[in-house]
């Protein structure tokens, strides 16, 4: 198999729903991007470690570990800091907006989201990177 030209967007989704990962993952990956899933805020940690991710997709109320605290891990983690994070989830409240923003989230995008929103992101973030 030949190699691809362009290097892949690697993403992280740290996601504890099944339909809402494979419905990410479906929507975004391509020859392109590809999606990695982890099911709990500790997987996710590790995963965020293990190799080069582009872009991590969070959900807030993770089992294990939540989403901001792995948030502010990975932001302290001079391997992982540079990675933006997004906060993929339904807590909708200023508060929990602001302390997303206090652990270093790029930005907050409330479920149900759109897909087209979520594809212009990642679309928005490949051409910085590219």
């Amino acid at each position: 198999m030949a190699a691809s030209p362009q290097k892949p967007f690697n993403i992280l989704l740290v996601e504890d729903e099944p339909v809402i990962r494979e419905l990410v993952r479906s929507m975004l990956s391509d020859g392109s991007v590809e999606v990695v899933c982890a099911a709990n805020g500790l997987e996710g940690l590790k995963l965020a470690r293990s190799r080069p991710f582009q872009l991590i997709l969070m959900d807030v109320v993770l089992p294990q570990l939540d989403g901001i605290s792995v948030c502010r891990m990975l932001k302290s983690d001079p391997s992982t800091s540079e990675v933006p994070v997004y906060m993929l989830t339904a807590k909708s409240k200023k508060a929990d907006m602001e302390s997303a923003t206090m652990a270093g989230a790029s930005g907050y995008i409330q479920k149900p989201f759109k897909g087209a929103d979520l594809m212009a992101l990642v679309e928005r973030l490949r051409t910085v990177v590219a």
